[in-house]
């Protein structure tokens, strides 16, 4: 099941990366014509309905916050790395995405057993398939509510 979890969420991530590497320009590359777009390509719906992959553009009722102050964006990692210098791993945009991902996980829900069922799900890294355990996800949500999203 948590396999399917973390499929699932490459993919999304994967596609998300794929929308950005289009060209600026509208006109079609030489040699190519334009036309309708392949149907493999995601299909056109209501923009307001897609994730945004700029979190401070993201609408007000998704629950995810706005994109960090320089400051935060600096102080989340720092707090992260006393937990276990595997959740960044050097990799400060990775850990915020995920940090985000929680925010809007944790909007409305009180429960603090989900909060850190969530953490350990969602930061894992490979010497961490399943997650980083029980107390230091909980370490975690308190780095995350600090530093991201402290209303949550």
């Amino acid at each position: 099941m948590r396999r399917h979890h973390v499929i699932i969420a490459l993919t999304g991530a994967g596609l998300l990366a794929l929308t950005g590497c289009g060209s600026d320009s509208d006109a079609p590359a030489p040699g190519k014509t334009s036309g309708p777009a392949p149907a493999s390509t995601v299909p056109s719906a209501d923009p307001s309905s897609r994730p945004s992959a700029d979190p401070s553009a993201a609408r007000p009722d998704s629950g995810l916050p706005p994109s960090p102050a320089p400051a935060q964006r600096a102080a989340y990692p720092a707090a992260l790395n006393p937990i276990d210098p595997e959740i960044v791993n050097g990799k400060d945009d990775k850990a915020v995405s995920r940090g985000l991902d929680q925010c809007q996980s944790m909007k409305g829900g009180k429960d603090p057993a989900k909060r850190v069922a969530g953490a350990n799900q969602r930061f894992i890294e490979p010497n961490h398939p399943e997650g980083f355990g029980p107390v230091k996800s909980a370490l975690i949500v308190a780095a995350v509510q600090a530093n991201l999203c402290p209303a949550y």
